[in-house]
């Protein structure tokens, strides 16, 4: 996932957006063809996270840290210098 402040985000088309409120807090925005995750939002917040491999390259986003890496499985291998959380702080 990325972020960005939502007046930022320009979309192409949202003719097939659709949102839903996961939780007392929170909402997520789907594809309605397809069910991809897209955006996750909290309610009053200005900033949207994207799921970062819905956007064309070159995106030039870069790791900033690794969460829930004390779930993770055994064949996921993290090999590089973000630093890693087991949670998401």
């Amino acid at each position: 996932m990325t972020s960005a402040p939502t007046a930022d985000i320009a979309l192409t088309s949202s003719k097939n957006l659709v949102w839903y409120r996961s939780s007392q807090t929170a909402e997520r925005g789907f594809c309605a063809d397809c069910g991809g995750n897209l955006f996750w939002r909290q309610f009053g917040d200005d900033m949207t996270s994207i799921t970062a491999g819905t956007l064309d390259t070159p995106t030039n986003l870069r790791v900033q840290q690794h969460i829930f890496v004390g779930s993770k499985s055994d064949y996921y291998m993290i090999d590089d210098p973000a630093p890693q959380q087991d949670q998401w702080l």
